[in-house]
């Protein structure tokens, strides 16, 4: 979320887009620079060595779900609504526990829990009083449950604190699994931020098991201070942590450069997600005056990639001459901000539609657009698909695999067939 969006909502314009837009262009990479930009590297996954108790039973994986190549008619589905009443959802996970309850964030400082049909009145958690939120962008921004949760209780938050700066902690369940311990906070990370704006908040597990974490360039416009293309910052970059090492991480050894930066290049990365079947990782990062986009990375793909800003917004030159030498990712899709003004990464479809699986969800959060994005003869393609019914913070997902939608004014819809 940048700038133009702290405008949009002192007013409380909400835009929802009602008649159907033109697909976001499908980017060629820009030629105009002597910089390179280049596709990531596809890499092999990761793999893992471990001791089976019984060497001689070998377990059989499913096979992975086929991916469409064409869209459904969006026309025989709906955004159907599960709650509301919430304030200012920004986030929606689960816990990998097989209880079916989805943790949605309150921006200002709680995490609810929606169960059985309903929203459990008592918080999840509630850290208000040490969470920052007058600003647009600031608050609590990002959850993700440690992958052994259902053994050590741990799940980790990304919020503003009431200085503004960035806190990445770890907290712990009680006895009561509907009630986590706002006093076992454990501190992994404090980053200053210069300005109240983009200040990312995504957090993530991805298929290696290490804690992804997405952090703005810093704010104000235009990335004045440099950060994104700096190396010597955590802004305007995505971590990479090892959470089950060190007194509270530790840095993967395989990182590449020695820190806990993994990539770098980025303006505002509000949402990124890795995808459920695969371990493919998609990103929305927020872009400045003109143009939104896409991020793509293949499993297994090694880090160090370079996305691009402050050089271009999107696959368009913004601003200064990049080395001879360097290479950038290009986006995978991008869209002009005559079709909206920020985008709101999402997830791809792993539920119980066959007809959807595969297809990576994505919007905008000025103008409610939904569209959906696929992979297609070695391309990609984009589709219009629906028109949200306020500013779209969020995309989340279950443990089944459908996507939910969270609007800013206190709703969360579930993609569903029309009855």
């Amino acid at each position: 979320m940048k700038w133009v969006l702290i405008v949009c909502l002192t007013i409380f314009l909400v835009a929802c887009q009602s008649t159907p837009t033109p697909p976001p262009t499908i980017p060629e990479p820009a030629t105009d620079s002597p910089g390179t930009v280049v596709p990531p590297t596809l890499g092999s996954p990761p793999t893992e060595t471990a001791t089976a108790s019984h060497p001689t039973e070998t377990a059989t994986a499913p096979p992975p779900p086929t991916d469409v190549a064409t869209f459904p008619n969006p026309d025989a589905y709906t955004w159907a609504p599960v709650v509301s009443g919430l304030d200012r959802p920004v986030d929606l996970q689960h816990a990998t526990d097989g209880s079916g309850r989805l943790f949605i964030i309150e921006k200002t400082g709680r995490i609810r829990i929606f169960q059985n049909g309903q929203l459990v009145e008592t918080p999840f958690l509630d850290i208000d009083e040490r969470v920052g939120s007058s600003g647009n962008e600031q608050g609590l921004l990002g959850l993700a449950f440690h992958p052994d949760f259902v053994e050590n209780g741990f799940f980790y938050v990304n919020y503003t604190d009431n200085n503004g700066d960035t806190v990445i902690a770890r907290y712990h369940v009680t006895d009561d699994p509907n009630v986590a311990d706002p006093n076992s906070e454990v501190a992994l990370l404090h980053v200053d931020q210069p300005f109240r704006n983009h200040n990312g908040g995504v957090l993530a597990f991805g298929p290696d098991g290490y804690l992804y974490a997405g952090l703005g360039d810093g704010g104000s416009a235009g990335d004045p201070n440099g950060n994104a293309q700096s190396l010597d910052t955590f802004l305007g970059k995505i971590l990479r942590l090892d959470v089950d090492s060190g007194d509270s991480y530790a840095i993967p050894p395989d990182n590449p450069f020695g820190n806990e930066i993994w990539a770098y290049g980025l303006r505002n990365p509000w949402r990124f997600s890795f995808d459920q079947a695969n371990g493919d990782l998609f990103i929305g990062d927020v872009g400045q005056n003109a143009w939104e986009e896409i991020d793509y990375v293949a499993a297994g793909t090694s880090g160090g990639l370079n996305f691009g800003w402050d050089y271009f917004e999107g696959t368009h030159s913004y601003e200064g001459t990049p080395p001879q030498d360097a290479q950038f990712v290009s986006p995978v899709a991008e869209y002009s901000h005559s079709e909206g003004c920020s985008v709101t990464g999402g997830y791809v479809y792993r539920g119980s539609m066959p007809e959807w699986n595969g297809i990576y969800l994505y919007g905008d959060y000025c103008s409610g657009t939904v569209w959906g994005l696929i992979r297609s003869d070695g391309g990609w393609q984009n589709q219009f698909l629906f028109g949200a019914p306020g500013s779209i913070t969020s995309f989340g997902q279950d443990e089944a695999g459908e996507i939910y939608m969270l609007i800013d004014s206190g709703q969360v819809l579930r993609l569903s067939p029309n009855e």
